[in-house]
């Protein structure tokens, strides 16, 4: 045990709360979507935001990297939300 600062376990721990911050900030960025539409190239979904009606469209393989299945991101649109910001979907738990 000599040379050891930390015990193995506050490696978790940190990571954990790493991994929470980390999701608490995307969360306030985060806009459900309201609609998906099918293009030649991808996909782009709707979201309101302050009374407006915005977009964002997605390349299969920009959909693929973030493992969003693009048949149900037609099929379920409000089952994701966007974080526009980071141009990332994902899927609502």
């Amino acid at each position: 045990m000599k040379g050891r600062i930390f015990s193995p376990g506050i490696f978790s721990s940190v990571k954990n709360a790493v991994t929470f911050i980390t999701s608490f900030s995307r969360s306030i960025n985060m806009h459900n979507i309201v609609s998906s539409k099918k293009m030649e190239n991808g996909i782009v979904v709707f979201w309101d935001e302050k009374d407006e009606k915005k977009y964002e469209s997605f390349n299969y393989s920009e959909l693929i990297d973030m493992k969003v299945n693009a048949l149900d991101l037609l099929e379920r649109p409000k089952s994701y939300k966007i974080d526009k910001d980071a141009h990332t979907l994902v899927s609502k738990k």
